[in-house]
């Protein structure tokens, strides 16, 4: 399959599971006329989508699939989801860390595959409540002594805190260390993102360390994914209008662009720009 063949095949994909969460459920046929396919193309598309766990097949279409609000996926079943799309985003958002600046990453996959693209960014001040996240750097820096050391090497403030299935530090040793710290920017990956629920987490303890994060911030970066939109769990920790940017990804409907586009400061749209400017250029 061609490059153009499968960007189309994510675009389709894109819109099915857009009409599946508007209105919960659609059917083949009417699929096909919509999209102009054949029967076949769209079970197809309908099938990718069950594997990756975000609708589910019925006889004759598909319908969401129905989670409860506190089903928290741990870090293993997250990371192979999603790859092209988490690997752009995190790609467009280390363009925009400045050298020598103070950043926050928060736990996720998406941050996890942002922190690859940032340890040969020179000095900068990185805290994190990821375990993931910090052994990247430690990685990279273990690996630069190795081979002759790393000058400008990031430092790496790891805070405490209970782990979390997303091997994330919460808590109140996590909110204490974070409290105390001021942030250039911060980068927030989300479980869910929503007009009326802003941003969500199906974890009670991670929405407050969040919180905390934002409230320790000059500017806050959303880095989530298109299948994120929609989504809701248990604890709303922050609203639309804290987030100063979002960092999705092409798979994100227009439908859904839209609404976006009139809700937030500032959309990113990974690989669909050339160079992003750092924060606060012109």
């Amino acid at each position: 399959m061609t490059d153009s063949q499968n960007l189309l095949a994510e675009q389709r994909r894109a819109l099915i599971l857009d009409e599946v969460r508007r209105r919960g459920g659609v059917r083949v046929n009417e699929l096909t006329r919509r999209l102009n396919v054949s029967d076949m193309t769209v079970r197809r598309d309908l099938d990718a989508l069950a594997r990756q766990g975000v609708l589910e097949k019925v006889h004759g279409g598909a319908v969401p699939v129905v989670e409860a609000s506190t089903h928290e996926p741990g870090f293993e079943a997250k990371s192979g989801l999603e790859l092209a799309a988490k690997e752009e985003i995190a790609r467009a958002a280390a363009a925009m860390v400045v050298p020598g600046s103070a950043i926050a990453l928060s736990g996720g996959t998406t941050t996890y595959a942002m922190a690859h693209h940032l340890v040969d960014v020179p000095e900068l001040t990185v805290v994190t409540n990821s375990t993931r996240v910090a052994d990247v750097f430690h990685a990279a820096q273990r690996a630069g002594v190795a081979g002759g050391g790393r000058s400008g090497a990031a430092m790496v403030v790891l805070t405490g805190g209970v782990r979390t299935p997303s091997d994330s530090l919460v808590g109140p040793v996590a909110d204490q260390a974070i409290r105390s710290l001021h942030f250039d920017v911060l980068f927030l990956g989300v479980h869910g993102i929503s007009a009326e629920a802003g941003l969500s987490t199906p974890n009670l303890g991670e929405a407050e360390t969040n919180r905390r994060f934002i409230q320790s911030a000059r500017r806050v970066v959303v880095i989530a994914d298109h299948t994120k939109w929609g989504t809701v769990g248990l604890s709303s920790f922050a609203t639309l209008d804290q987030v100063d940017t979002l960092v999705t990804d092409a798979g994100l409907s227009s439908r859904a662009r839209e609404e976006m586009a009139e809700l937030l400061p500032d959309l990113v749209v990974a690989g669909e720009l050339e160079e992003l400017p750092p924060p606060g250029d012109t």
